[in-house]
């Protein structure tokens, strides 16, 4: 992933026109919920959801600021965990996807729910093996998951979203069982958060909580950090 505008791989001018491209696109209505999903559970509890989309910068600030959502971590998923390191992942031949953990509650957000923030505002799930300028398989788009339910729920919508032909590409998420999940290395953690004025942050991360919060306003809240 890139730290600075610096790092970019592309010149200022082409960096502020992919940057307007992603706010408008991001800015579009919400997709449709899922036909098959749970109900809110009538007590309180505490379930996990693994998700991959790109950077976990990203990823993590956009669920981060979800109502029902406990906790987040940015890590990774899909390798084993004597790979799990920024340095080996970032070689691209770990297994490994970028991936956040997110531990939620049933009673005020549904897994289906969670899939729709995933679907709608958090990535692109069209895009091959990348996300924006970060390329390579640990930016790939993958449901990692840990029961039955999940997998089913999150086959039966992306089957939904590509008879309505929601996308006009493809969708490419991967659902694949969740054999791990190893936490990224602490300065990964809330660092959207942290580092709001990053360029990185800016051009990529900040549309995605500004698209959260005008198509999902019921479910927006304000993250204060852990």
């Amino acid at each position: 992933m890139l730290n600075s505008l610096q790092r970019c791989r592309h010149c200022l001018a082409v960096f502020v026109v992919i940057v307007c491209l992603a706010t408008s696109a991001l800015a579009a209505a919400p997709i449709p919920a899922a036909a098959n999903d749970d109900s809110l559970a009538q007590k309180s509890g505490r379930q996990t959801a693994v998700f991959a989309g790109g950077c976990f910068w990203g990823t993590q600030s956009v669920f981060q600021h979800v109502k029902g959502v406990i906790l987040t971590s940015a890590g990774y998923s899909g390798g084993s965990y004597t790979s799990a390191s920024y340095d080996q992942v970032k070689r691209e031949n770990t297994g490994h996807a970028e991936s956040v953990r997110i531990v939620f509650d049933p009673s005020k957000i549904t897994y289906g729910q969670l899939l729709r923030i995933f679907f709608s505002v958090a990535h692109d799930p069209t895009q091959l093996n990348r996300q924006g300028p970060d390329v390579g398989p640990s930016y790939r788009s993958a449901i990692f998951y840990s029961s039955e339910d999940q997998r089913k729920i999150s086959a039966d919508y992306i089957a939904q979203l590509k008879a309505a032909k929601i996308f006009p590409s493809p969708i490419v998420t991967q659902v694949v069982p969740l054999k791990g999940f190893y936490d990224a290395e602490q300065h990964h953690q809330d660092y959207a958060w942290k580092n709001p004025d990053d360029a990185y942050i800016q051009a990529y991360d900040r549309p995605k909580i500004e698209a959260l919060q005008q198509q999902f306003p019921q479910l927006f809240t304000v993250y204060k950090g852990k």
